[in-house]
């Protein structure tokens, strides 16, 4: 495994200030978003595909430094209700395929979407609960006329470029816990498995150990980000998990993100990290901030010095820095 960093954490800067940045921190994988809701600040794959000079640049700013990239991440929803925003992200997805392809790279990440409740819907709808059965229905609605149909074409193409999808589990879609995330693979195809995202799991209430090992049983982990969840000890136990407070209203939310190790302890993400060995994974572990109580750089640089150590106790990883 080696360490690296979602790069859209640095998207105020140039590329290659970022990417000088990202190599004087010590690392040499980086993941790059490409569009949907993180934006494309360092990469439109459209552009790049379509001007063969900027694509060399592209390639040159990378190599050059000799940094590679883990994946391309077009975070969106294919399957929203709203036409407009469904066809946009779904074009972003399928040129982050091509320009995958034309780099080299393995994979791209992204979310699997989430439908409306019908054919007429404004907004997705994102379901928690089967009754009162409306609730099942749509569920059933969602994966048969929509999810399923969609992502195996999407399989289909992802096979013929040679590159994987990461679907990142987040609730509020479709894909948002291990038995979703296999039913999408086992349903859909092998191109398909997953962006594993402790945070999101931990806000959950799963145990990221546990899940790796189910995902990595069935080959289906992909990816991996670097993020933690601090669960509230007074908020959570009044009112649980779900919870659509403002992520800025840190001080009444049930949890929050934090960066690694302020969430949970060394002994945790000692754990995840030998997981991760378990079952054979040697990909990046790629650092994502949405630390509310730090600054970007802050929270960065605390995670690159935690993983660091974490990752040369367990061995997991090359020293290139030592």
């Amino acid at each position: 495994m080696k360490l690296g960093v979602f790069a859209v954490l640095f998207s105020k800067k140039p590329f290659g200030e970022a990417l000088d940045y990202i190599k004087e921190s010590g690392l040499d994988t980086v993941e790059i978003g490409t569009g949907g809701y993180i934006g494309d600040a360092h990469c439109k794959p459209a552009e790049l595909l379509a001007d063969e000079a900027k694509l060399n640049d592209f390639k040159f700013a990378l190599e050059s430094r000799g940094i590679q990239i883990s994946a391309l991440s077009c975070h969106g929803n294919p399957l929203h209700p709203n036409q407009y925003i469904a066809e946009e992200h779904h074009r972003i997805f399928q040129d982050t395929v091509r320009l995958a392809a034309r780099l080299g790279v393995e994979q791209l990440v992204t979310f699997s979407g989430c439908p409306g409740e019908s054919e007429y819907s404004l907004h997705p709808v994102w379901i928690t609960c089967p009754w009162p059965t409306d609730f099942s229905e749509v569920v059933d609605w969602q994966w048969n006329e929509k999810v399923i149909p969609y992502w195996k074409e999407q399989n289909d193409f992802l096979k013929e470029h040679g590159v994987k999808a990461a679907i990142e589990p987040h609730p509020g879609f479709v894909v948002y816990n291990t038995e979703t995330l296999l039913r999408l693979r086992s349903e859909c195809g092998e191109q398909i498995g997953a962006n594993f995202d402790p945070s999101h799991y931990f806000w959950q209430g799963m145990d990221p150990v546990a899940c790796i090992r189910a995902l990595g049983k069935e080959k289906a982990l992909f990816h991996f980000h670097a993020k933690d969840t601090k669960i509230d000890g007074q908020n959570h136990p009044l009112n649980g998990v779900l919870d659509t407070k403002s992520y800025s209203d840190i001080a009444n939310r049930s949890w929050v993100f934090r960066t690694v190790g302020y969430g949970h302890g060394e002994d945790t993400w000692r754990d995840i990290i030998s997981a991760l060995q378990t079952v054979g994974y040697d990909g990046a572990i790629s650092i994502e901030h949405e630390d509310g109580l730090m600054s970007v750089e802050e929270g960065f640089t605390k995670a690159v010095a935690f993983l660091k150590d974490k990752l040369i106790e367990e061995g997991a990883v090359e020293m290139w820095w030592a």
